[in-house]
């Protein structure tokens, strides 16, 4: 199952790079160890909003000890002037118009007002690969940003991927 699922990402991650791609989206995965049977894997982009504002957007998973303990994104907007409003909800727009919330894992305190992360562990499968999706970024000035296809499948590979294929463990 795990080889039918890698090989149907490696199919739509071509098609999509060749129908809608972006050299600023390329990223690797990165693996990091945190301490003894701790690693964090992570997917790295930046991205543009809507008024062409820079993003460092992060999709990262904690697993210890074999388990998954954090799914988050990280959205870190530039140039400084951006503030988050905590605690709010990121709210995410599909193509098709569902919409899912994804929980503020800042709202008692953030490292700096241009930081948001949100808990995305339960929202990730629900992502669709087969269409960009857009962000509402709760700022004190609200803006969206566009989450393109070849991104999101990088997150469910590495949702899958790590850990046997469970995206729970």
């Amino acid at each position: 199952m795990q080889e039918v699922f890698c090989v149907l990402v490696s199919f739509l991650l071509f098609i999509s790079l060749k129908i809608d791609f972006s050299l600023s989206a390329l990223a690797l995965t990165r693996q990091q160890l945190e301490g003894p049977g701790q690693l964090l894997y992570q997917s790295r982009h930046s991205l543009r909003d809507d008024v062409g504002s820079p993003w460092q957007v992060v999709l990262f998973k904690r697993v210890k000890d074999g388990e998954t303990v954090e799914i988050s994104l990280r959205l870190v907007g530039f140039p400084e002037g951006i503030e988050f409003l905590h605690p709010e909800r990121l709210t995410i727009t599909t193509a098709k118009g569902q919409i899912l919330a994804a929980e503020d894992a800042f709202a008692q305190e953030s490292p700096a007002a241009n930081v948001g992360q949100y808990k995305m562990q339960d929202i990730l499968t629900q992502l669709p690969v087969t269409e960009a999706i857009e962000l509402s970024l709760p700022l004190d000035n609200p803006r969206a940003l566009t989450i393109p296809t070849p991104v999101l499948l990088e997150w469910q590979s590495l949702l899958f991927s790590v850990n046997g294929g469970n995206p729970n463990h």
